[in-house]
């Protein structure tokens, strides 16, 4: 007789980051993405354990890579890696470093960490994809503070202009930029011709709402603004 593997929910994501151990853990910046990228694989995505090379499927790229605790658990409860390999974090002889690395974690798109990198990434993964005319998308999540970076200015300009609407930038925002947004940062895409709209990153069905914004012709952002720094 088979064993049934449990099914793992977002109750269970606590715990899941609690296996992760190690001092360098940048847990606020972990915590501040957690419903986003739970939201993302549990409603949105196009994506699971078994197509993790579908040249169709959808593509998440965590430029917010300094901090991985919650994208690992994330992972875990969705059967893209072993739950015991969240005991290993941050070793030595670990896959689950301290940024992901997409040539070691199944499921990881893009190895990040270094911040300003993603959005362009994305950029360039969401023109490629349109040139082979694939009905995937491109979600890139970032911080407040990364959107600090002169790279990602040129990544929103660049998107909007070329009106890429398979292109999503979730910004979670939990106030930790250095000079702050005038008009808020949903303005700050919209002055670029991108779709925006500003919702709390804690509320998964108004997450998920904004995640099926309507943008045809447009590139989307979602300002997820959550209270925790880092």
């Amino acid at each position: 007789m088979t064993a049934t593997i449990p099914r793992l929910g977002y109750a269970d994501l606590g715990s899941l980051m609690d296996l992760q151990l190690g001092d360098e853990k940048h847990t606020r910046s972990a915590t501040s993405t957690l419903d986003v990228i739970w939201v993302l694989y549990d409603r949105i995505l196009h994506v699971s354990p078994d197509r993790v090379d579908d040249p169709d499927r959808d593509r998440f790229l965590l430029s917010k890579g300094h901090g991985p605790m919650a994208y690992y658990a994330v992972l875990a409860a969705k059967g893209f890696i072993d739950v015991d390999t969240l005991l290993t974090f941050g070793r030595y002889d670990s896959v689950l470093g301290h940024h992901p690395d997409r040539n070691l974690v199944s499921g990881v798109e893009i190895s990040s960490g270094s911040l300003g990198h993603g959005l362009g990434i994305a950029v360039g993964m969401a023109l490629g994809l349109r040139a082979r005319r694939t009905p995937a998308r491109v979600f890139c999540l970032v911080g407040d503070a990364e959107l600090d970076e002169g790279s990602n200015h040129e990544a929103i300009a660049f998107a909007g202009r070329a009106g890429l609407d398979s292109l999503v930038c979730v910004a979670v925002d939990n106030q930790s930029s250095s000079h702050g947004w005038p008009g808020g940062l949903a303005a700050r895409f919209a002055l670029e011709g991108w779709s925006s709209t500003t919702v709390d990153g804690r509320d998964h069905d108004l997450l998920e709402g904004a995640f099926n914004t309507e943008h045809r012709g447009r590139p989307l952002a979602i300002v997820a603004v959550v209270e925790s720094k880092g």
